[in-house]
């Protein structure tokens, strides 16, 4: 890959079991991400996604498009406008720096509210 090579979109629809299923995944047993009642009492208007669940669909993402045998260096990602249900986030990547066998991926996970996920991924893909 080179830089400013772009990832073809990967659309995600925001379910409700998505959304559980990643809480419960990663322990992540926070009233709010699986509880619509309690995450209302709590300004929320419903459950929204947690971030180890986004980070585990943006390492999706990467790993999709470079393969089963390409290595996640590091994941640096910000969240921004949550993912409720009923939402679809879009990710979109591009290349930002290739270095060898090693190479640098700025990510952005869209919502109907704008961006979730902001980040970069380093991956190192084989020769």
């Amino acid at each position: 890959m080179n830089v400013d090579d772009t990832l073809p979109p990967l659309e995600i629809p925001v379910t409700r079991t998505l959304i559980v299923a990643g809480a419960i995944a990663s322990r992540d047993y926070q009233d709010v991400h699986h509880d619509a009642a309690l995450a209302q009492e709590k300004g929320s208007p419903d459950i929204f996604m947690n971030i180890l669940t986004t980070n585990g669909l943006v390492g999706r993402y990467i790993t999709d498009h470079l393969g089963p045998r390409a290595v996640l260096r590091k994941v640096a990602i910000r969240l921004g406008a949550p993912n409720y249900p009923g939402d679809t986030m879009t990710l979109t990547g591009t290349v930002t720096a290739a270095f060898g066998t090693t190479i640098e991926i700025r990510v952005v996970g869209a919502n109907g509210l704008g961006h979730h996920v902001t980040g970069t991924v380093t991956a190192q893909v084989p020769a």
